[in-house]
């Protein structure tokens, strides 16, 4: 692990306690139903990135097998007791997501919920989740984006000008636009909140790992 992926993980190991807490807050304040909207969407083997303390697990579908992944210990610590809690049976992993743990074609589902935000490279984890997609697999985005207003973007750059030094934290990205050089069909979008919100299904092209 590298000496900036070793301070995010400091970083949010220590954020695990009170994690749920703020983002229970700001999920009713802009988010509304993100999460069940991504769940619901879930088939078959499914890849949860950045799955933090697992708020998403309850939320799936009795029929899909989830993995899940984080930079954080203490984060995948406190996902555990949530799945013992809701009695899912899930395989959780210490990774980054711009080097995902699992051979090409291992997924039918990819899953990131307000997790690209802060990933440091957002880009490489959108090829990596290309990568472990199947033909034709789902992924499955929602995160806060550059909003729709000139005046939202100019204080959401005034925001990153301290979030991303302190908490890794970006606000004007715009995964949408990555998609199509990854080899991604999308065929579900929407976006609200002053276009602050916004959440898509896309579905994968062919492999494009080595043969």
């Amino acid at each position: 692990m590298t000496t900036h992926s070793t301070r995010w993980q400091r970083y949010w190991d220590s954020h695990a306690d009170d994690y749920d807490r703020q983002m229970t807050r700001w999920e009713r304040k802009l988010f509304g139903d993100s999460r069940e909207w991504a769940a619901s969407r879930a088939r078959g083997e499914v890849l949860d990135v950045a799955v933090g303390t697992g708020l998403n697990l309850p939320l799936y579908p009795d029929d899909v097998r989830v993995t899940g992944i984080d930079i954080s210990p203490r984060m995948l610590d406190r996902a555990r007791s949530r799945a013992e809690q809701f009695g899912r049976d899930v395989t959780l992993r210490q990774a980054g997501a711009e080097e995902l743990p699992s051979p090409d074609d291992s997924f039918d589902t990819v899953v990131c919920t307000l997790g690209l935000c802060a990933i440091p490279d957002h880009d490489a984890a959108l090829g990596e989740m290309a990568r472990v997609l199947r033909p034709g697999g789902r992924l499955i985005l929602v995160d806060h984006v550059a909003g729709t207003s000139r005046v939202v973007r100019v204080l959401q750059r005034l925001l990153e000008a301290v979030t991303v030094r302190q908490a890794g934290e970006h606000f004007l990205r715009r995964p949408f636009e990555l998609l199509t050089g990854h080899g991604f069909d999308v065929v579900e979008r929407e976006r609200f909140k002053a276009g602050l919100v916004e959440r898509l299904v896309a579905t994968a092209g062919p492999a494009t790992g080595s043969p």
